[in-house]
């Protein structure tokens, strides 16, 4: 019996409510749950009522987790680093730095055009057109005010797109803002390298779902690691399957496939 207290009093001061956690790390607590769900973070006690509890070492491992999303793992890629003994980081790493180096050539590229140039005026030379246009060239690449790009679908339900898309999809799951009443406005999901906005329905600005047009003007094209998997595990869900997949003659193997609104994805893998 004394060691049952002792188990209960230590749970009771060290693990902490998921609602804790998710304030404490801006996450959500459906992203919390979600991880739960994918066996990514799995909370080590639960409390008598049934609530999640996580312990410092769950703590330890969600940190992990936040630093390696933060280096742009997909949370597939996470799983492995963190419970493969034999997966090592070495290959997340090299991705993350060819990503730096292309970045570092572009403004290697530009100081050698400005050395350029400046050695040319220090002559009392004219610079080149090509020369100049090199230099902008770079500069814009460098300098561009477009930071990022963040496209927006427009859903009638937004919750029930944004669970759709994670669990059907396998996309992953990021915010979910509520008006006072309760309702959700606006919603947001990751796929690999950027996010996604999921916008109301607004007819003041001529914005509607598929569902209710019956048409689209735009589709999305999204890269996974093993498009044949995932074909597998979205038509296993009952989704539907507008082309089948296939290898296309430009270097990748796709399918199409409607959500729950009707908009068309394509999921793919290159193929060489």
């Amino acid at each position: 019996m004394a060691g049952m207290e002792r188990e209960t009093d230590k749970r009771a001061d060290g693990g902490k409510r998921v609602g804790e956690v998710a304030r404490a790390t801006g996450l959500t607590v459906r992203t919390l749950h979600y991880y739960d769900e994918i066996g990514l973070l799995v909370p080590s006690d639960r409390s008598e009522a049934g609530y999640r509890l996580y312990s410092a070492t769950d703590l330890e491992r969600l940190y992990r987790i936040l630093r390696l999303r933060k280096i742009g793992m997909t949370l597939e890629d996470i799983g492995h680093a963190l419970d493969d003994a034999d997966w090592h980081l070495a290959a997340a790493l090299g991705r993350h730095l060819d990503q730096l180096d292309r970045q570092l050539a572009v403004g290697h590229r530009l100081r050698q055009g400005l050395a350029t140039i400046a050695n040319t005026l220090s002559a009392s030379k004219t610079p080149s057109t090509q020369e100049f246009l090199a230099v902008l060239e770079e500069m814009t690449m460098v300098d561009s005010t477009v930071q990022r790009r963040i496209p927006g679908l427009v859903y009638a339900d937004i919750e029930a797109a944004y669970t759709y898309l994670i669990e059907v999809f396998r996309l992953e799951p990021g915010r979910l803002d509520r008006d006072e009443h309760g309702t959700v406005v606006h919603g947001e999901v990751t796929a690999g390298d950027g996010v996604i906005w999921l916008h109301r329905v607004a007819p003041e600005f001529g914005l509607d779902s598929p569902l209710h047009t019956g048409v689209e003007t735009a589709g999305l094209s999204v890269l996974v690691d093993d498009v044949d998997a995932h074909y597998l595990h979205v038509k296993a869900c009952g989704a539907t399957i507008v082309h089948e997949l296939a290898d296309m003659p430009y270097g990748v193997r796709e399918y199409d496939v409607r959500d729950l609104e009707n908009r068309l994805w394509s999921f793919m893998t290159p193929t060489s």
